[in-house]
């Protein structure tokens, strides 16, 4: 922290994509933060507001072609795999919190899996406590996210009843920055397409982190993601069998989710415009017949990335856990 301005000081490696950009844009805002470098090997010594344009007027930083330790925390926006190789490349103090975007600590258990560091799994609704007490944090990805906050209530009271069924819509940012052939604008403007039917790499992710709040959770999850014709957000329909009536259900993800900041159960259908551009996910359960349905949402760039990210910082320095995250969607 410094010691002149007592704020937290923030390194940011890799923060020239899509999630780079939101983060910086958080963390320029953030009252108790004070960035100390953003690091990109590609946009190395431009302006950053070259680069992430809705940046102009907020910051005159550039980005820099080196990084240090001599900060209170390090958030690394890289590629899935880097980090990895990052953090057994450097040395980095304990006395500085890491936390990482990619998918590469997100299972690890030991010491030993995390090169030296106990990573927590960062979805602040399941581990809060530990995320507070922890020195490295495993970000969680945006579809485990968005599906988890469906399932955590009912796994944990035992409540599913079959396998569970997910269908789950993602925006184009969900790829990246880097162009592909599926997010190139006349592909995916008025379309939308399947992938990695019930492979995606969350689901692993989802199991694993499941299996802490059930020791026979044994059901498994039926995954058909989607790409979507739009820029951010996910939106996720979940269900699975259950004799208990609704109000029960309500009740129950009610009270779980009543002394969490983001995560809001809704009386109302939801929609994706409620949560673009903020840190919020929505809950919305139905029942038909003998089918409980959770319907989820949230931005895939905020609460399924770098918002998720400041949030566990904020836990992580005994902050407010909202501080700089009271972000208004744009409705129409």
């Amino acid at each position: 922290m410094d010691r002149k301005t007592n704020l937290i000081t923030v390194g940011v490696v890799g923060a020239a994509g899509y999630t780079g950009g939101e983060l910086l844009r958080l963390l320029i805002n953030h009252p108790n933060i004070e960035i100390s470098y953003a690091h990109s090997r590609s946009q190395a010594e431009r302006p950053i507001s070259a680069v992430h344009r809705d940046l102009e007027g907020d910051t005159e930083m550039v980005f820099s072609s080196s990084w240090h330790t001599k900060v209170d925390a390090l958030i690394l926006c890289l590629g899935h795999g880097e980090s990895k190789i990052f953090i057994a490349e450097n040395e980095i103090p304990e006395s500085v919190k890491i936390i990482d975007l990619t998918a590469d600590f997100r299972r690890a258990t030991t010491v030993e899996e995390g090169y030296g560091r106990k990573y927590i799994y960062g979805l602040p609704e399941l581990n809060r406590k530990q995320i507070r007490m922890a020195n490295a944090i495993a970000n969680p990805g945006c579809f485990a996210t968005c599906i988890q906050l469906a399932l955590l209530p009912a796994v944990e009271a035992g409540w599913v009843e079959s396998d569970i069924h997910v269908s789950a819509i993602t925006g184009s940012t969900g790829a990246g920055q880097k162009p592909s052939s599926t997010s190139h604008f006349p592909w995916r403007d008025n379309n939308m397409s399947s992938y990695k039917v019930m492979t995606h790499q969350h689901l692993d992710e989802m199991y694993h982190h499941l299996d802490q709040l059930s020791d026979n959770f044994d059901r498994d999850i039926l995954f058909i993601p989607y790409r979507g014709n739009f820029s951010r957000g996910i939106f996720a329909t979940t269900y699975f069998k259950s004799e208990r009536p609704l109000t029960e259900w309500i009740e129950h993800y009610q009270a779980w989710y009543a002394l969490h900041a983001f995560t809001h159960v809704s009386s109302h259908e939801i929609n994706l415009k409620q949560v673009v551009n903020t840190n919020k996910a929505l809950v919305h359960l139905q029942k038909q017949d003998d089918y409980i349905i959770v319907t989820t949402a949230i931005d895939n760039l905020l609460k399924g990335a770098v918002g998720q990210a400041v949030q566990n910082l904020n836990l992580m320095f005994d902050l407010e856990e909202d501080t700089g995250l009271n972000l208004k969607a744009s409705n129409f």
